[in-house]
């Protein structure tokens, strides 16, 4: 079954507008400072903290290098190294909610990593 991807709307380009003055993960904000700005450049209260969630989620799914780990916080890839870091983070999390399932179901969980072949690492072509 194919997902349509949702129509990016102008919430998602004002989040675009503020994350593209943050790239790198020394510039990252947290959940709260980016609404607070994403809110302050719409001049209203337009968005909350789920819904920025939400709304960066999207823009994952739409190939936006938007990077967010706990430490960083939410910022615009600054390199491939950024972007891993924030693969590995949503990986991770992804696992850990499959583990949760397989036990409560009482199954086993194949080794999915492999299964998947989703590449964690960059692939020679992307660091030449």
């Amino acid at each position: 079954m194919t997902k349509t991807l949702p129509s990016l709307t102008r919430k998602h380009h004002l989040l675009l507008a503020v994350l593209t003055r943050h790239v790198g993960a020394a510039s990252g904000l947290s959940a709260c400072d980016l609404t607070r700005k994403v809110n302050h450049v719409a001049g209203q209260i337009l968005i909350s903290e789920r819904e920025l969630r939400h709304l960066v989620t999207d823009l994952r799914s739409h190939g936006h290098h938007v990077c967010a780990t706990p430490e960083s916080g939410y910022h615009m890839a600054a390199d491939e190294g950024e972007l891993l870091i924030t693969c590995r983070f949503l990986f991770d999390r992804g696992m850990t909610g499959l583990r949760q399932v397989a036990a409560m179901r009482r199954v086993s969980l194949p080794d999915l990593a492999g299964q998947l072949r989703i590449p964690l690492e960059p692939t020679p072509e992307e660091t030449s």
